[in-house]
């Protein structure tokens, strides 16, 4: 197998455990939503602390919080303890339908991200996707009575998080190490508070499995984070969007067929035309990588030449 078929396994199988994770929160639908955050945090940083701490990388998390980009991480911390946050919730109480849809929609959320912070410039096919996906949100918002709340806010928090997340320039593993790190003394707050009854919770050590299955939230986190990474390496940036639609994929059908949410004509049709605007974003992802592609070739060939 060559490297870009390893590449599309890699990626197959962290969009796979992320999309099924939601198995997992759901199974600790009994510990508060809070602790479960605090314990994700926790064990996320072990479990990426103690490999860059083997690989001898460690020093470059701390360094990315005394460096000049060091607000930037203590944004990211912030958002994306929000987003985790609200997505362990969201499973727990019953809006996986929600939570995958946002998952859905963040892609174009990031393209309407672009032209505002970074004056970017729409393609019609790009303006076409967000016009349906604001479409899809209006219809869902008339048919069920309310608006999306949950799966608009996972988008607009995850699609800002990405954006801090390229200007860093920091790989993955190191970037989240450095987030977790500056969440670490709230969620051992948070978790002092849980065990000594103040808050209610204190589900480690009560019982074996809770206690067994707390810690696979760091698992689950970064092991992912990993095969991707390693796999986004080795494949073209067009295949990378197709296959990474696997998670919320994944997401919907947990919540339709395992958790027995339910899915009306209005999601039905809210979640068309969110697919017909994911596919026009992702044409429009081939055809500018293609672009790019004979572009680089042509000035290779003319320096052939020259």
């Amino acid at each position: 197998m060559g490297e870009a078929g390893k590449g599309i396994l890699a990626i197959v199988g962290a969009c796979t455990i992320w999309g099924l994770a939601t198995l997992y929160y759901k199974a600790m639908a009994h510990v508060p939503p809070l602790e479960v955050l605090a314990h994700r945090t926790l064990w996320t940083l072990a479990f990426f602390g103690v490999m860059l701490a083997v690989q001898g990388r460690f020093g470059a998390a701390v360094a990315l919080l005394r460096g000049p980009l060091r607000r930037r991480v203590w944004l990211a911390a912030g958002i994306v303890a929000v987003n985790w946050g609200l997505f362990i919730w969201a499973i727990q109480t019953g809006h996986a339908v929600q939570a995958s849809l946002g998952y859905y929609i963040f892609p174009l959320v990031s393209v309407c991200l672009g032209v505002l912070v970074l004056g970017e410039r729409l393609t019609r096919g790009q303006g076409a996707a967000v016009g349906l996906a604001c479409g899809a949100v209006a219809v869902l918002t008339w048919g069920l009575g309310v608006a999306p709340w949950v799966a608009l806010a996972l988008a607009v928090t995850f699609a800002p998080y990405m954006l801090i997340k390229k200007q860093l320039a920091a790989p993955a593993a190191v970037s989240v190490t450095a987030e977790v790190l500056l969440l670490l003394p709230l969620a051992l707050v948070w978790l002092g508070l849980a065990h000594s009854g103040a808050v209610g919770g204190g589900w480690f050590g009560r019982d074996a499995f809770t206690t067994l299955m707390l810690p696979v939230s760091g698992l689950i986190t970064g092991g992912p984070l990993i095969l991707f990474s390693w796999g986004a390496q080795r494949v073209r940036l067009s295949t990378l969007g197709l296959v990474q639609y696997l998670n919320p994929t994944l997401q919907a059908v947990s919540a339709v067929l395992v958790f027995r949410e339910p899915f009306t004509g209005w999601h039905g049709a809210a979640f068309g035309m969110i697919w017909a605007a994911l596919a026009l974003y992702s044409l429009e992802g081939w055809r500018q990588e293609r672009a790019a592609r004979s572009l680089a070739t042509s000035e290779g060939t003319s320096g052939t030449l020259m």
